[in-house]
């Protein structure tokens, strides 16, 4: 079973460490506020009240390098350095913090960090996304250029096979997947004649240019 420790239960660390453990993951979460580890208990592995920058403690945890730690200090760059610092000590392999902005990011990512994310920025970039394609669910960007989107299908896919679609020649995308909503169940690279059902959403490889053609 994979193990993440989860340093500091703001919104953005409670709400991590909640899902983590819902979804099958061992977690043990720290903070200092006695009544946020109270309420996080039924919803970890182990809640731990302790200052998460006081390398004893995450000594005496045991963190180890295939552990996943996860840092939330909301605007304290100090406390989320150190941590991540005595992580990087401690060999962890994976550390993911949490940063307000692009200096802390920077910061951050010189003393360990494996990934950092901005939390605001991100959600940011996602609601414009959404204004602009209403049918883009959610995008991974794969480069510069080339980004993998799941999105709802226009009412005027519905129907249709996707060699009638031609997204190809028409877009430029690829649908390397087609998900159905209700059963989760996933149609990996599906042929010319999978037709195209309400209640699906399509995995789609392409241009961002190009998958903003299709309304």
């Amino acid at each position: 079973m994979k193990r993440a420790v989860v340093i500091g239960l703001g919104i953005f660390g409670y709400n991590i460490a909640r899902t983590l453990f819902e979804n099958g993951f061992e977690v043990v979460a720290i903070d200092k506020n006695k009544d946020i580890i109270q309420k996080m208990r039924d919803h970890c592995t182990k809640a731990i009240l302790a200052d998460g920058t006081d390398q004893e403690i995450m000594d005496e945890i045991g963190v180890g390098e295939d552990d996943i730690a996860i840092v939330s200090f909301g605007e304290d760059l100090a406390a989320a350095t150190l941590i991540t610092l005595h992580l990087k000590q401690m060999k962890v392999k994976n550390i993911i913090v949490k940063a307000p902005n692009e200096d802390h990011k920077m910061i951050l990512e010189k003393v360990g960090a494996t990934d950092v994310i901005i939390p605001e920025k991100d959600a940011g970039k996602k609601l414009a996304k959404s204004l602009i394609s209403p049918n883009v669910m959610d995008y991974i960007p794969l480069s510069a250029d080339y980004m993998i989107f799941e999105m709802a299908p226009p009412n005027s896919f519905l129907g249709k096979t996707l060699a009638e679609l031609q997204l190809r020649n028409r877009f430029s995308i690829e649908v390397i997947a087609v998900r159905d909503v209700l059963s989760e169940s996933v149609h990996m690279v599906p042929q010319a004649d999978f037709v195209i059902k309400d209640g699906e959403v399509l995995v789609v490889i392409g241009k961002e240019a190009d998958i903003n053609k299709i309304k």
